[in-house]
């Protein structure tokens, strides 16, 4: 291979084009630049084992006549001697040379994302409703905590001030630093390479765009929402960063049980006793509902557990159709105390209906 090719350079070029072409390719191949690149690496070696030869005058004249190293056969190993990777210009120390790289990347990264809305956070409450208060429905009173738009910059993290000399470039919008033989340079962070800073930190965020403030809300409450129900109120979760949009705000319902009334969808149902005489020959009661007393028609021959339906008795619906019923059911109850005229009137009831008596002779 010819050492001429590999640094791009003539065979008249003085020392100086030597140290200027290593740099320009040593940078451009190193392992460190190129993680697992076999081939970056192959050719970082035959630039160091170049230079090696061209650099020195003895070594230069050697290869010039016989085309020829003047050193023995061997493994050679190449690192970047001609460059310590330590040294900062302002005397920091600095991690690998790979690290530079990944510092320019990120900071890159930071600045296209930077500036990126992003969605508010949704945020969720419960509400406990009285089975009453979700049947009417109407407004209710709540408090909701959420991140708002800071009041002292808002919402945009930083203040402008008066324009001050950048401390971190010294006011040259630059920062530069040193790798060994090379000197890097970058726009500076703090004040995007204007060498001047003209914003602050927003003391009261810390440059969050944020801040913590509860707020109160009153929330519409439709008629007729059941147990589990949920209510949105858009734009009332966290606010969105960036002028993102803000979140939202959902409520889930619990509705605490009745004492008298089971919910069945938009029915309801409740238990009644009736007695056996009421229950043999038909009887008009009066049953408790949602909006006072309610007429029921029990008719002659009622069985324990027959259903009686009074129509849109029941509750509202949410969606905005029928109300719904009221289902009764019936539940027969015998008197816990007979007398003797009581237990012979019912013996004599069932030997008229053709029951067989097996009830057991009271003792005189």
């Amino acid at each position: 291979m010819d050492f001429y090719v590999i640094l791009g350079l003539e065979r008249g070029a003085t020392l100086n084009d030597i140290k200027r072409a290593y740099k320009r390719l040593a940078r451009k191949h190193h392992p460190d630049i190129n993680p697992g690149d076999r081939l970056a690496e192959q050719k970082f070696r035959q630039i160091a084992e170049a230079y090696e030869t061209l650099s020195d005058p003895e070594r230069r004249r050697h290869y010039d006549t016989t085309g020829s190293r003047d050193d023995e056969p061997g493994v050679r190993t190449y690192g970047f001697e001609g460059f310590d990777f330590n040294v900062s210009v302002h005397g920091a120390d600095a991690p690998t040379f790979g690290d530079l790289f990944a510092d320019v990347f990120s900071q890159r990264d930071a600045r296209r994302g930077g500036h990126e809305t992003g969605r508010g956070v949704d945020l969720h409450q419960t509400l406990a409703l009285e089975f009453e208060e979700a049947l009417r429905g109407g407004q209710r009173a709540i408090t909701v905590t959420r991140q708002e738009h800071c009041r002292t910059c808002h919402g945009l993290g930083r203040l402008h001030v008066s324009e001050t000399r950048c401390v971190h470039c010294h006011g040259s919008g630059v920062v530069k630093w040193a790798r060994g033989h090379m000197v890097f340079s970058k726009p500076c962070a703090q004040c995007g390479g204007t060498g001047a800073l003209r914003q602050a930190v927003c003391p009261t965020c810390g440059g969050q765009q944020v801040e913590i403030r509860t707020e109160p809300l009153m929330i519409n409450i439709p008629p007729g929402l059941a147990d589990g129900a949920r209510i949105r109120i858009a734009g009332k979760g966290h606010v969105g960063r960036n002028g993102g949009a803000a979140g939202d705000l959902y409520i889930d319902v619990r509705v605490r049980p009745h004492p008298l009334f089971v919910r069945d969808g938009d029915d309801l149902r409740l238990d009644i006793p009736i007695g056996i005489h009421e229950a043999a020959l038909g009887a008009k009661i009066d049953v408790p509902s949602l909006d006072g007393t309610a007429r029921l028609r029990i008719p002659p021959g009622t069985q324990s557990g027959q259903r009686f339906r009074l129509r849109e008795r029941g509750l509202p619906s949410p969606r905005g159709g029928p109300r719904g019923d009221l289902v009764v059911e019936v539940r027969l109850v015998l008197p816990k105390l007979l007398d003797e005229r009581s237990k012979e009137l019912l013996r004599e009831f069932g030997r008229l209906n053709g029951v067989v008596d097996r009830s057991v002779p009271t003792k005189p």
